[in-house]
């Protein structure tokens, strides 16, 4: 099986894919996983520590091919407030029960959940079935792989 030799940030990658993989938010958080790529093949992921693979990124194999990270789209709430500070606060109320959120500057994606939704609908919010990539915002004291550093992550075999 081959593996995986290092993870590139999408604005880093400067070749063309020759397969890719989709994952969904939760999946592409991982340290050490098995994928399976568009063209049937396995390869293997395994980093010294957890990273999140982002839309557009690359993993470079152990024969230098490069594999891209594709999001699935996933079922769910768009949700827009009346102006910005109604989103703002329905943006608190989202996080006060810590759900992951992608926040985007006139809407919020979240998880499908009738509870949340009543909640958001009663605090006078928009919310919409949408199916799309969805990339949450990580918590403050999530480690990133991209981080402040802005270079590959290759291993050391």
């Amino acid at each position: 099986m081959l593996t995986v030799s290092a993870h590139l940030p999408a604005a880093e990658v400067a070749q063309e894919f020759f397969a890719t993989v989709t994952l969904e938010a939760g999946e592409r958080r991982l340290r050490r996983r098995s994928l399976r790529l568009s063209t049937g093949e396995d390869i293997l992921l395994d980093f010294p520590a957890t990273i999140t693979l982002d839309d557009g990124d690359g993993l470079e194999l152990s024969d230098g091919r490069l594999v891209g990270i594709k999001a699935a789209r996933e079922p769910l709430y768009e949700v827009t407030g009346k102006n910005q500070a109604h989103l703002v606060r329905l943006a608190w109320h989202i996080g006060n029960r810590h759900l992951p959120a992608q926040l985007e500057g006139e809407r919020l994606l979240i998880r499908r959940d009738h509870v949340i939704r009543e909640m958001l609908v009663g605090l006078g919010a928009r919310v919409c079935d949408v199916e799309a990539p969805f990339s949450p915002e990580h918590g403050a004291y999530h480690g990133h792989s991209h981080g402040t550093e802005n270079h590959a992550l290759r291993l050391q075999r």
